[in-house]
């Protein structure tokens, strides 16, 4: 007989784990079906964000941050460093306990919300009288499992391009170039994207001649115009070599001497074809949503022409009781959305009525300097026709900032001309992960530039210059 539980839930990526426990929370039977397997053969919780995403990302990129700064900058704080030597196996340990430790701590929340975990691949069966019978198929076997209300979160998976055979040594996506063994001398990456500047960074740092080959024109195009610049600016004199505008052709592996090189063929921007060579590629264009083997035909459910699955405000496709989170649907591939998302949808099951307003939800790309930003940006605002006035401060002119020796960047504050509402904050410096989420409250609440303007701010912090952005809306900056 069929194990029956009030909410399934497909996929344990941030969006699905999040779901489930905030709608075991709210007293419902749940089961999470997962069959993510860690390299050393365990079964893991947290999906792609946790095993080979979000979290390795940033373990990686603090560590060839601090090694570059105990390189390149603990001169400047009067510290003498000889011989500064990276083991590229203990930072990878050090990556892996704490994905490690990250998994193991949503093993435990499922066993402290009671949430059954299921080992193995999910697909729907059949559709019959409101309820919903989905197959998992793992090691031992198969079981079908009952529910009437099933939510969708399985997450994306890099998008590869057509006749690059990725092979997660030579050639690589997100996944293979979070476990490179030696540092490459040349690394090449296609796509200068988020993930491609977070990776391309870290190896950068560690020694790495890194080329970044992008398909658009412009450089970081969902950024406001000032930020992308001034972002240009600074990863160029960090030592980043970008090739815009570029069409890849013909990518091939090939032995020189006694070691294997990547070529990677492609027409640059004015038309001249040019050859990349590298020691290692990485392949950075974009994420699509994962729904391979769902069986969504089994219930009357199909994606779209790009993969995703159509859904309403509230994330419910066109089945009662169908829910879609996370990567697989519409929006920004982001997993605080998704975590947002499982919340509204296991809320909604509840009878609940939440909101997400998708325009609060900050975007970070986690270089060095940090980039950040949350609402509209400029460009968009023209193209709106909309009447707005801006304030931007430097960090240069930030005490807190120059102590720490990161100077760079600034907050820019879009608001209303009118009403003085917050229509967008952008800001480029270190921190600015941490430092857009006052801009998100602020706009959830739909605050003006004058409130946080008001608001007191500790002295000395990087957050003052959040203030003074505000207050530079007005022409009232008070350190500069």
């Amino acid at each position: 007989m069929s194990q029956v539980f009030d909410v399934l839930v497909i996929g344990a990526g941030p969006a699905g784990y999040i779901a489930s426990i905030r709608a075991a929370q709210l007293g419902f039977n749940v089961a999470c079906i997962e069959k993510w397997r860690a390299p050393n053969g365990e079964l893991a919780l947290g999906g792609t964000c946790l095993n080979v995403g979000c979290i390795p990302s940033k373990a990686l990129l603090a560590s060839s941050e601090t090694f570059e700064d105990i390189q390149e900058h603990a001169g400047a704080h009067g510290i003498s460093v000889k011989d500064a030597r990276i083991d590229i196996a203990k930072m990878l340990a050090r990556k892996d306990s704490i994905v490690s430790k990250m998994t193991k701590g949503i093993e435990f929340l499922f066993r402290k919300n009671k949430i059954t975990w299921l080992k193995g691949h999910g697909k729907f069966v059949s559709a019959d009288d409101g309820s919903y019978r989905v197959e998992v198929v793992g090691e031992s076997g198969s079981e079908l499992v009952e529910a009437r209300h099933v939510i969708i979160a399985t997450g994306s998976k890099a998008r590869h391009l057509p006749g690059i055979a990725v092979d997660q040594h030579l050639i690589s996506d997100n996944e293979g170039a979070l476990n490179f063994d030696s540092v490459p001398p040349r690394l090449g990456v296609i796509g200068a994207g988020v993930i491609g500047l977070e990776l391309g960074s870290v190896w950068r740092r560690l020694g790495s001649d890194v080329t970044l080959l992008e398909g658009a024109s412009s450089f970081l195009g969902a950024c406001d115009e000032s930020v992308s610049k001034e972002a240009f600016k600074l990863f160029t004199r960090q030592g980043l070599k970008f090739s815009l505008g570029v069409q890849i052709g013909e990518v091939k592996t090939l032995t020189k001497g006694k070691k294997a090189v990547v070529e990677v063929h492609y027409v640059d921007t004015a038309g001249a074809a040019q050859v990349l060579e590298c020691d290692r590629l990485i392949v950075s264009v974009g994420r699509i949503p994962n729904t391979d083997g769902l069986a969504l035909d089994a219930v009357g459910l199909a994606t779209d022409e790009r993969g995703f699955i159509p859904v309403d405000e509230h994330c419910q496709t066109r089945l009662p009781g169908v829910y879609a989170i996370g990567d697989v649907v519409r929006g920004p591939m982001l997993a605080h959305k998704g975590e947002d998302e499982g919340v509204l949808v296991a809320e909604r099951i509840a009878g609940q009525k939440p909101h997400i307003d998708y325009n609060c939800i900050p975007w970070v790309i986690y270089t060095h300097p940090e980039i950040a930003w949350v609402g509209q940006n400029e460009q968009q605002l023209k193209a709106a026709g909309r009447d707005y006035r801006t304030g931007q401060f430097p960090f240069m002119a930030n005490g807190r900032a120059l102590g720490m020796n990161s100077p760079d960047g600034f907050v820019k504050v879009l608001a209303d001309a009118k009403t003085d509402e917050i229509l967008g904050v952008h800001i480029i410096s270190a921190g600015a992960s941490d430092l857009i989420a006052e801009a998100a409250v602020a706009m959830e609440f739909k605050a003006s530039s004058e409130d946080i303007a008001r608001v007191s701010h500790p002295h000395p912090s990087l957050s003052e210059v959040m203030r003074e952005a505000a207050l530079a809306t007005d022409k009232r900056a008070l350190n500069m």
